[in-house]
């Protein structure tokens, strides 16, 4: 009996919306900014800064920060009196937070390596939602961003995702063996939604 989703997704393809879809229908929880409310609270720092560093490698000069502060004495008698929620704190915590959601079952999780963390349980069902290059700018445009801005996101963002997933999990994002079903969102929010809940409904009777 599946009792856990999944969705990984391109940025700026509307999965968040999709996902809200989903865990409306299935009358589950739904693990998006909930998750990020819940790292911020844990780690007692903003939701917007965990939400600019999760699922993301830490800046260079950071890391090159952090290496100092845990090689030098000085760092040493600083490091344990800092509360900072650097990229691999909130991943620690994401795990946590990804594996405690699935334990409790009912749930509709977004994205945070949760698909890699949670893909040996045969419980879940994973979904990944992708869209073609211009719908995702054009979804972010209609966010308020400019096309400039959105498709420097639609870029960018990916990007370093990719690099979170090699570095953390070791394979080349976004890893298709790992997921039931991929969906592009082009379709429109409430057709990929039904797409997503008729593969589950096929996999249950199985």
């Amino acid at each position: 009996m599946i009792k856990i989703l999944t969705v990984e997704r391109e940025y700026g393809s509307g999965a968040a919306d999709i996902s809200e879809k989903l865990a409306g229908k299935l009358g589950w929880k739904l693990w998006d900014q909930l998750l990020t409310n819940e790292i911020a609270r844990r780690m007692e720092c903003d939701s917007k800064h965990v939400e600019q560093r999760e699922e993301r490698r830490d800046p260079l000069g950071y890391r090159l920060l952090k290496s100092f502060m845990r090689g030098s004495f000085e760092g040493s008698m600083v490091a344990p009196h800092l509360k900072v929620a650097d990229a691999e704190g909130i991943r620690r915590v994401a795990e946590h937070l990804v594996r405690k959601a699935a334990e409790e079952g009912n749930c509709v999780i977004v994205g945070r390596g949760a698909a890699y963390y949670l893909h040996d349980r045969t419980d879940a069902f994973h979904v990944f939602i992708y869209a073609p290059f211009e719908d995702k700018v054009r979804r972010l445009q209609a966010q308020g961003k400019t096309q400039e801005e959105a498709a420097n996101l639609v870029e960018t963002v990916d990007a370093d995702r990719t690099a979170f997933i090699k570095q953390h999990f070791g394979i080349d994002w976004p890893a298709r063996q790992f997921f039931h079903v991929m969906v592009n969102s082009m379709m429109g929010d409430e057709a990929a939604a039904e797409t997503v809940l008729n593969c589950l409904a096929a996999v249950q009777k199985s």
